[in-house]
């Protein structure tokens, strides 16, 4: 396993492994997917009310999470998180309001964490009485999911294959040694089938009693063969697929036919991807947290996009259920900007044989968009090569907003883009 950020792991013998066969349902909603190019995550638990980066300070080996220790021994920070159930309140949640958020913004589909390693709930699991149903009686994802379906905005689970709660994952009374199971599955291979089982239960739950699920976003790469840690996904997925056969299942940094996008760090692949941004320094809630600029996600996005990619965007509520201000604005400048270049984003592919320094290119239908930095943006200096001679007009999208931080031109060609390349 090589670590690539201190929360992150790749599986260096597991990624080269290639897609399973594809039915052709799975490749219609891979299409699909390339057509949505946005998405948000909601990271919320537990660790917005502690106000810390999520989950990760209750494992002893991520000392890097600890630099400012939530409490100053582990034992008591333990206890004293998992402690945080009973208090948690979201008691102004407006899944509605989220839901109009997240369709003014221009986000297609929309993620929401149904539980992270910490173990707590956000649905109303009946493997676990650690679920935010059993101490407030909301079904937060429940809320969620109904709401975002109703404004027209896919939804995806994001479940973590790890549970620090969970007594079949760390036994009570260990002291695991990090992030891993508290014992070697491959020495006591029955308490590890009733983890196995418990998983197995709890995504069935997901993808059964929530209606229509498009995204499956499996995390806990570090659950995996190559430390013993070997869940049946192979039986889970089938029986997923049996009540969701459209459903696509990310099982991150793992590999193989259960990972039918990828979501990469740090590099392009050649397969059906997207790249992950969080608004703010950390994922989840953070008092006084660090959001990035509006022209620095915008460059993201349309960088992203150009190479391929799908981009989705993270934010993390306020313990209440309220979204954070500053994120809030940002997603708003978004959904402005997209008003006006949506039609250069959505439904697009990349063009990559083509390329100018400062100038990003997206192609759909007869149409090729070129966008720029608001200082780089001069349209006559721009070179198409090989498309040039099939160029009927240009349009300047940019006189709508010449303020924006990136403007664009549609260029309308004689034939589909994609039949030039």
């Amino acid at each position: 396993m090589k670590k690539i950020r201190q929360d992150i792991v790749e599986n260096q013998k597991t990624a080269v492994e290639e897609y399973a066969s594809l039915t052709n349902s799975q490749k219609q909603q891979l299409r699909w997917f390339q057509d949505q190019k946005i998405g948000v995550i909601f990271h919320w638990g537990l660790y917005s009310a502690a106000g810390i980066v999520e989950s990760w300070q209750l494992s002893k080996e991520d000392t890097w999470a600890r630099k400012k220790p939530w409490r100053n021994d582990l034992t008591t920070l333990r206890h004293d998180y998992w402690n945080l159930a009973k208090a948690f309140n979201p008691a102004k949640f407006d899944p509605e309001k989220w839901a109009t958020e997240v369709q003014k913004a221009g986000f297609r589909y929309a993620i929401f964490t149904t539980k992270h390693h910490d173990g707590f709930n956000m649905y109303a699991t009946q493997q676990s009485d650690f679920n935010v149903t059993h101490y407030t009686g909301k079904d937060l994802f429940h809320e969620f999911a109904k709401s975002l379906t109703a404004h027209n905005v896919a939804v995806g689970a994001y479940y973590s294959k790890a549970d620090w709660h969970c007594p079949y994952y760390w036994t009570p009374g260990s002291d695991p040694r990090g992030r891993y199971a508290s014992y070697d599955p491959l020495s006591n291979p029955q308490l590890w089938k009733k983890f196995n089982d418990f998983v197995k239960k709890q995504l069935l739950e997901i993808t059964r009693n929530y209606g229509k699920i498009d995204i499956l976003w499996l995390d806990g790469g570090w659950v995996n063969s190559e430390h013993h840690e070997f869940l049946d996904m192979d039986r889970i997925v089938s029986q997923i697929k049996q009540t969701q056969p459209q459903i696509l299942v990310v099982d991150r940094t793992i590999g193989g036919k259960h990972e039918d996008y990828v979501t990469p760090e740090r590099k392009i692949p050649h397969k059906v991807w997207e790249s992950n941004l969080p608004l703010a320094k950390n994922w989840g809630y953070v008092p006084n947290d660090v959001y990035k600029t509006f022209p620095e996600i915008l460059h993201y996005l349309v960088k992203i996009v150009s190479l391929g990619g799908n981009v989705i965007l993270g934010i993390g509520p306020k313990p209440d259920g309220t979204l954070p201000t500053p994120a809030l604005k940002l997603i708003r400048q978004l959904g402005k900007w997209l008003a006006t270049y949506g039609g250069g984003i959505y439904g697009t592919r990349a063009l990559p044989n083509l390329k100018q320094t400062n100038w990003y290119f997206t192609a759909k239908d007869h149409f090729l968009y070129a966008f720029a930095e608001k200082k780089y943006f001069r349209p006559q200096d721009l070179q198409l090569g090989i498309f040039t001679t099939h160029v009927l007009n240009r349009q300047d999208l940019s006189t709508q907003n010449p303020d924006d931080p990136i403007l664009g031109l549609k260029i309308t060609m004689d034939k589909n883009v994609t039949e030039l390349i």
